[in-house]
């Protein structure tokens, strides 16, 4: 008659034995347990139970873990033990946990994304009601699927940090650009930097989404322009903030200075060429840093062109002259047909009103030049983007898009 005591423990024989019933039962028996209500059985009976299913689980075959998964993924409360032991496993074991099991914690996600690989963490990424919390610590392993599976996914809520991270990798990921920009939480100081290196499509889609007025600004500061000024513009930070808001772009003192009447001359001059001379009275002229405009003009697709002429009040001809100022071809091989980059930057010019195509331009400036300083342009140089967070946000703007400049 067979005893009904355990064996005592035996070497494990060189080949695997096939199925055995009495695990299979043991193992739904546990799992049953495990999943009985609070009123049927006490918390520590619960983790006893748990401690003994992980124990057998350790080294039970693959089908015998994805039926306990299976099992307990419904519980609101699941022993914490056998969750990370099942969140460790083999993805597709992990999955079924990760994509419907509602009382995994942030604390239970982070601690599987710490210790598994871009296949888990990706699951997690399109698991529904993503937190802040945990989003923010799976873009920080800087991974283009577990990126793009965070934007896909509707519910899940990102932290401006997260939004950082994902703009810095959009440059070197085309598609994350495109997923970005149908996120309701990127804001302008994201989009006007990853501008830089966007597609025609997603350059027009920042201009039309986030070229935004400044009127409401204007009407609310109104009366602290005459305050600044009988003050003489002595407090650098208002007159820093008061630069940005007026209605003026032009720089009406830097015209006394310069050897040319207006902006549309200095334009007119640079027909023949541009120097690094003409560069700086174009810039100071236009009310921006000569760095700036290095930039807007160096920029291949040419829309930052249309920016600047529409920024300050140039007419279309000052545009042609500014294109034609860059030894850039006007018009295809035919000689009549607009050449396509040229006619891009003309869409570009008429799809903007004044004041929203200021507030990038202004942007721009205030985040490419004002805040550059010693320690941010040895820090692009050396590539330190990880220390992004010491930065301020224009000064974390400036690193990303000017890295490949500085490097060069």
């Amino acid at each position: 008659m067979p005893s009904t005591e355990p064996a005592p423990d035996e070497p494990e024989a060189p080949d695997s034995p096939p199925e055995s019933r009495a695990r299979k039962a043991l193992l739904k028996r546990l799992a049953d347990v495990v999943s009985l209500p609070a009123s049927r059985v006490n918390a520590f009976e619960r983790a006893m139970t748990a401690d003994l299913l992980v124990e057998m689980l350790r080294e039970a075959e693959p089908p015998e873990r994805m039926r306990v998964a299976a099992r307990v993924t419904p519980l609101a409360e699941i022993p914490n033990s056998l969750v990370r032991l099942l969140l460790r496993d083999e993805v597709e074991i992990a999955r079924l946990l990760l994509d419907d099991c509602a009382s995994l914690t942030d604390a239970d996600l982070i601690a599987c994304a710490r210790d598994t690989g871009v296949a888990h963490r990706q699951a997690i990424a399109l698991r529904r009601g993503v937190s802040e919390v945990v989003a923010e610590y799976l873009a920080g392993f800087g991974e283009t699927p577990v990126l793009e599976a965070l934007l896909r996914n509707t519910t899940s809520r990102l932290s401006q940090p997260a939004i950082e991270i994902m703009v810095a990798a959009s440059r070197e990921s085309a598609s994350l650009t495109h997923e970005l920009l149908r996120r309701p939480e990127l804001r302008p100081s994201g989009a006007y930097i990853m501008f830089w290196w966007c597609d025609t499509d997603a350059r027009k889609g920042i201009l039309s989404r986030f070229a935004v007025s400044r009127e409401v600004l204007q009407e609310a500061v109104d009366d602290v322009f005459a305050q600044a000024a009988e003050e003489n513009w002595s407090d650098p930070l208002s007159r820093k903030a008061l630069q940005f808001i007026e209605r003026r772009q032009r720089n009406r003192a830097a015209i006394e200075k310069s050897p040319y009447d207006s902006l549309e001359h200095a334009i007119e001059a640079a027909e023949g060429g541009l120097t690094r001379t003409l560069v700086q009275e174009i810039a100071y002229l236009s009310g921006v840093k000569p760095s700036t405009a290095a930039k807007l003009l160096g920029d291949i697709g040419g829309e930052p062109i249309a920016v600047l002429c529409k920024a300050t009040g140039l007419a279309k001809p000052s545009v042609r002259a500014l294109w034609r100022s860059m030894k850039r071809p006007e018009f295809e091989d035919d000689g009549e047909t607009v050449s396509a980059h040229f006619e891009r930057v003309l869409i570009t010019y008429d799809m903007l009103a004044v004041d929203r195509a200021q507030t990038v331009l202004r942007y721009w400036n205030w985040a490419l030049s004002s805040a550059l300083t010693p320690a941010l342009i040895r820090a692009i140089r050396e590539g330190d983007e990880e220390s992004l967070d010491e930065y301020s946000v224009p000064q974390r703007a400036a690193m990303l898009a000017l890295s490949d400049d500085f490097k060069a």
